[in-house]
């Protein structure tokens, strides 16, 4: 079964390769989306694909790469869009 979610994540999140480290773990679970830099301080993630691999996902995204402190992650379900890959935005 597909799924689709949006996080946005709190913390010492920008400036350490979080996004980078997002994007190479969405590509060995095969799930597609993209994630940027918030103006506020926060990173947004949307993640699709399959449940196994989504929740996956999320778990890593909570953990965070060595450098990070993750104080909060906000999780809304997401309307499934059929993402092609997962890219790195900049805003």
């Amino acid at each position: 079964m597909k799924k689709s979610i949006r996080l946005y994540i709190s913390g010492l999140v920008q400036g350490i390769s979080f996004r980078a480290f997002v994007k190479e773990n969405a590509e060995r679970y095969n799930v597609k989306g993209f994630c940027r830099n918030l103006e506020d301080g926060r990173v947004e993630v949307f993640l699709e694909g399959n449940n196994t691999e989504v929740d996956k996902m999320i778990e890593i995204c909570n953990q965070g790469p060595k450098h990070s402190k993750i104080t909060g992650v906000e999780e809304k379900e997401e309307r499934f869009q059929d993402m092609k890959n997962f890219k790195v935005l900049h805003i």
